[in-house]
């Protein structure tokens, strides 16, 4: 393993791995020492928004997955989603699963033992989905994230709008058969997921004050998966990559995975 630079530039979107046919773009951090195969953690972000549109998706997450390299020895990978920042492609809820897929694949090439999952938003919603399929999968952190894809599934065509407009759908083309498209929205249920992950462990982590996702969804995310650890944050909106103490509460939680799940302690890591 290489170490982390050490330079003072802030890390970028830097790397290069394949989703399928698709070129996805994302930051390795690996860690400067420890054992030679280390845990790993694949980052996912959430929807690009107005004034945060796909050229910017997950901008501060590799800075996330230096962190977590240099104070647990893990090795991780944040990555654009298809139709984000420098990925190939277009936007489509199942081919952002397929992306997670790939991450975690990558990941085991390089020699890591045990993957985990952390999400934020739906970046989170979809972690819990493919945690529960993924036998690859350790566990799934999930921040901020939505119990289901009802209000997309709603109104498809104006959530193809939104994608157009904050351009993780870039092909005027895309996509060709609208209802195919549209119907995946109906087809994946994170809280239904939720209780297939189990015995799997899982973080749900929200705030008291996010506008966008209820409260009410990660209750429910939590009461599926049946043993679940729940967190709320005093005062947190929905953005809580940004919230040092969300941040905190996510690193405790993975340098506790490395035992809960039966591994050897990892030499090297920080401790608690």
């Amino acid at each position: 393993m290489g170490e982390v630079g050490t330079t003072d530039k802030p890390p970028v979107m830097d790397y290069r791995f394949s989703s399928g046919a698709l070129t996805l773009s994302g930051h390795l951090a690996e860690p400067a020492a420890g054992p030679e195969s280390p845990p790993a953690v694949v980052l996912c972000h959430g929807f690009p928004t107005r004034g945060r549109e796909s050229p910017q998706s997950g901008h501060s997450f590799p800075e996330l997955a230096d962190r977590v390299a240099s104070e647990l020895g893990w090795l991780a990978l944040t990555m654009n989603f298809r139709g984000c920042g420098a990925a190939e492609g277009d936007f489509s809820l199942l081919g952002w699963l397929e992306d997670i897929s790939a991450a975690v694949d990558h990941m085991s090439t390089l020699g890591a033992r045990g993957v985990w999952l952390a999400g934020f938003g739906s970046g989170g919603s979809l972690a819990i989905v493919e945690g529960a399929r993924n036998t690859h999968v350790k566990g799934v952190a999930a921040m901020a994230a939505p119990q289901d894809f009802d209000d997309w599934a709603r109104h498809p065509r104006q959530l193809l709008l939104h994608a157009r407009a904050v351009q993780v759908v870039k092909d005027p083309d895309f996509p060709s058969q609208f209802d195919r498209w549209a119907g995946e929205l109906k087809a994946l249920s994170p809280s239904a997921e939720a209780a297939g992950l189990a015995p799997k462990p899982l973080l749900v982590l929200h705030g008291d004050k996010d506008d966008l996702t209820p409260l009410d969804d990660a209750e429910r995310l939590a009461e599926a998966h049946g043993d679940a650890e729940f967190r709320t944050l005093k005062g947190a909106g929905h953005e809580l990559r940004h919230d040092p103490r969300a941040v905190a509460i996510l690193l405790g939680w993975l340098r506790r995975q490395w035992t809960v799940t039966g591994f050897d302690h990892l030499e090297g890591s920080a401790t608690a």
